[in-house]
């Protein structure tokens, strides 16, 4: 029997306060009915959700979204968004999918991949990029960062018609497929974090190779549940085989490549850093995500990494 958590005690009034709140610092919002299954604590009644609102100072509906008040300017743009997901979601799903099973073939070292971001959350346009979750084989972090920019870029070439936005313009390709957070398997069990914006962030994700090792994951890290009881039935509507056969043997990656994977990810990263800087809002964002994931950022000087 898990133990009961502040998420659990607290008044749904407040859980979905909290929630709302935490799908704020993320830049989006719900409707009622979303909200009701993705509440804090567990799900709970469409109802339950009204009478939240209607209970609260901080929170109001609008644009058909729960957003608190201070937000309210943001809705428009937000439910935007939401509109624009339902066409442009699709074809990049299955994109991603097949770009996964190239990469878990290239890459046998990559245990588990998930969708995450806006393609994730509900929220994605053609000019967003796609955010992965990946879960590796310890000491090849650097090595799985590498994998995915390589094959990203080879990918995006042939996309350069794509849609793009200050964070996914390119010199030559757009940023298309990017590694949002890579976890090495042992830094999973346990994870440093099990607060509710990491719970949140397994919640969104969409598993589409490796369900065991995420579904590991979980079981080694069961306060997560406590904040979100829904991450027990997540959606495995993308998920694909592992591969028949791989391209490349496990050998072919040993640890001792990851330093100098390090080197030449880290190297990649400060360039794409440089292609922003005369845009601070990209900046902004970059920084908050980077936030959002410590201690496992990569390339992160005050952080472990």
């Amino acid at each position: 029997m898990i133990g009961h958590s502040p998420a659990q005690t607290s008044s749904t009034s407040e859980r979905v306060r909290r929630t709302v709140a935490l799908l704020s610092r993320r830049g989006f919002a719900l409707d009622v009915k979303q909200l009701a299954g993705s509440c804090l604590g567990g799900a709970i009644s469409e109802e339950d959700v009204r009478w939240a609102v209607a209970a609260s100072p901080e929170l109001t509906l609008t644009h058909d979204l729960i957003v608190l008040r201070s937000d309210r300017a943001r809705a428009v743009a937000i439910r935007s968004r939401a509109a624009d997901h339902a066409t442009d979601a699709p074809p990049y799903t299955e994109m991603t999918v097949r770009f996964v099973r190239t990469l878990v073939r290239v890459a046998p070292f990559i245990r588990s991949v998930s969708i995450a971001g806006s393609l994730a959350s509900g929220g994605f346009r053609a000019s967003d990029d796609v955010d992965l979750n990946l879960i590796v084989d310890d000491g090849r972090r650097h090595l799985a960062y590498v994998a995915v920019n390589v094959l990203g870029v080879l990918h995006a070439l042939r996309h350069r018609a794509k849609p793009v936005d200050d964070l996914t313009r390119r010199p030559l390709a757009p940023r298309l497929m990017t590694a949002n957070l890579i976890l090495e398997r042992s830094q999973c069990h346990p994870l440093a974090r099990q607060d509710e914006d990491m719970a949140f962030e397994l919640l969104m994700s969409q598993p589409v190779f490796g369900l065991d090792v995420f579904d590991e994951v979980i079981e080694a890290n069961l306060v997560l549940l406590d904040h979100f009881p829904q991450l027990e039935s997540r959606s495995r509507n993308l998920a694909i085989e592992a591969p028949a056969r791989r391209w490349l043997p496990g050998w072919f990656f040993p640890a001792v490549l990851d330093g100098l994977a390090r080197k030449l990810g880290g190297a990649a990263w400060r360039f794409m850093q440089w292609t922003r800087r005369g845009k601070p809002d990209a900046l902004a964002r970059v920084a908050y995500v980077r936030a959002t994931m410590r201690p496992y950022t990569l390339f992160d000087e005050t952080h472990s990494t």
